[in-house]
């Protein structure tokens, strides 16, 4: 009767994706959708579902291990986004940019932007944000389709600087980190070699869309648009300014977990009441101290610039409560549906996919994602039921994990951003277009060209490249 078991956990993703699509709150129907799929599979093995304690003692208990591990992480990366945005350093950034390259360059400055706030720290929605206005008036000023933008912010925003990139403060690059005992700048070499193909093949995708349609005579088309003037923009710090806690950010976190955490003695971590390693919250401690500094820089820089600096910090702390807690809900309904009997004949099929730990690793991760449109929600399900699993084998083949740190890190970035993800959605809707105008180019940009950089990578480390 296993096989009812499996329907039950398809027919519960299933309506987790479409009723994500629709807008339903993960938070408030991922628990929901768990015990579905626990009914099913117990009631057709003739057990008892034990609801409620699936729900406070799996469910919420992973719920909160997520935020335990995370939290601070969520939480001062949005307080620091929100500050970049507000100080005007996230304006200043894209608009030097796109300044130097010139409107004829209009999507790579695009690209460029989005790139650098992302890997300085700053979220995802704020970075589509911020520079949706600027991306629209230069597509407009050279006739590029404003159909073709959303997968220019996409590429810029939601692919290499989230999981490839070396020492990216994304959650994407964090979450490995626990799991393999790396840090934020795992498999240096590999993740630039994927940042090269994602970047390269998305630009080469974009161009070549773009000079399709301009061969056909479409243009910028008719949009009803409203941006703000030079006069109602508020004075923006210098570039240099603008981009200085971004590099504190990524300089500091590099020393800690590369020089100093790794030459100390973290000995008195193994005992009571830690019961951890050193080597196993040297990347989460090096992300939260750097980001702690890189607010601090950006309050000092820009203190005469910030209307209410408290404010801006409540609103970055709100904004971390949702972001968290939807990942974190999307985890605990991971492992009710992984505690399942009929998830173990699934788990079992995806590592006899292959015995390379490499392959079963992207695979579980990127399909985990696709499943529950959610790159960190993936990545946190596939290493939770899995990670100790691939990690083991990888060690008896003598592969490093900073390389399973980068290849989970990349693939949970691929299927992630099927229609039915929240950042595709939120996209779409800032820009005003529709899945049907833009999904094409975000769809190559964010899920088949990172898909094929990870396979690019895995191929790379077959011959010991780290």
């Amino acid at each position: 009767m296993q096989i009812i078991g499996i329907l039950g956990i398809i027919l519960s993703l299933g309506l987790l994706m479409y009723l994500a699509f629709r807008g339903f709150s993960v938070v408030a129907v991922a628990p929901l959708l768990a015990l579905l799929a626990v009914v099913i599979g117990t009631i057709s093995m003739g057990e008892d579902p034990h609801l409620m304690a699936h729900y406070t003692e799996v469910f919420m208990a992973s719920l909160g291990k997520y935020v335990r591990n995370y939290f601070p992480i969520f939480l001062l990366g949005a307080i620091f986004g929100k500050m970049l945005e507000d100080s005007g350093s996230a304006d200043s950034i894209s608009g030097f940019i796109t300044a130097k390259l010139g409107s004829h360059m209009a999507i790579l400055s695009v690209v460029l932007s989005c790139s650098l706030l992302t890997y300085g720290g700053v979220s995802l929605f704020v970075v589509a944000f911020a520079i949706y206005p600027i991306g629209a008036k230069l597509f407009k000023e050279v006739d590029i389709p404003k159909r073709i933008l959303p997968g220019a912010i996409a590429l810029g925003a939601f692919t290499y600087t989230m999981t490839a990139v070396p020492g990216s403060p994304q959650i994407q690059n964090a979450i490995p980190m626990k799991y393999f005992g790396t840090d934020a700048f795992a498999a240096p070499i590999l993740g630039i070699i994927a940042t090269i193909v994602m970047f390269g093949l998305g630009m080469f995708w974009l161009s070549f869309r773009a000079k399709t349609a301009k061969q056909k005579g479409e243009g910028y088309g008719e949009h009803n648009e409203h941006f703000k003037t030079s006069d109602e923009k508020k004075s923006l710090p210098p570039f240099a300014v603008a981009l200085a806690p971004i590099i504190a950010v990524l300089v500091i976190n590099y020393i800690l977990s590369r020089v100093i955490y790794p030459n100390i003695d973290g000995g008195y971590l193994e005992g009571e009441p830690y019961k951890t390693t050193l080597k196993a919250v040297t990347g989460n401690w090096s992300l939260i101290i750097a980001l702690f500094v890189g607010i601090i820089i950006t309050v000092i820089l820009n203190f005469k610039r910030f209307e209410d600096v408290v404010k801006t910090i409540t609103i970055g702390t709100n904004g971390s409560f949702l972001a968290i807690f939807n990942t974190a809900s999307e985890t605990g309904y991971g492992n009710v549906i992984a505690g399942l009997s009929a998830f173990a004949i699934i788990s079992a099929g995806i590592v006899s996919i292959s015995s390379n730990p490499l392959i079963g690793t992207a695979v579980s991760s990127s399909v985990l994602a696709g499943v529950t449109g959610s790159a960190s929600g993936g990545l946190s399900i596939a290493l939770e039921t899995m990670g100790k699993q691939f990690l083991e084998i990888a060690q008896t083949r003598g592969i490093n994990p900073q390389v399973l740190h980068r290849v989970a890190s990349i693939a949970c970035g691929g299927m992630d951003t099927l229609p039915h993800n929240g950042a595709v959605i939120t996209l779409l809707g800032i820009t005003g277009m529709t899945h049907k105008e833009s999904y094409a180019d975000i769809g190559m940009c964010t899920v088949i060209i990172p898909l094929i950089a990870v396979t690019i990578i895995i191929i790379f480390a077959s011959f010991g490249i780290v």
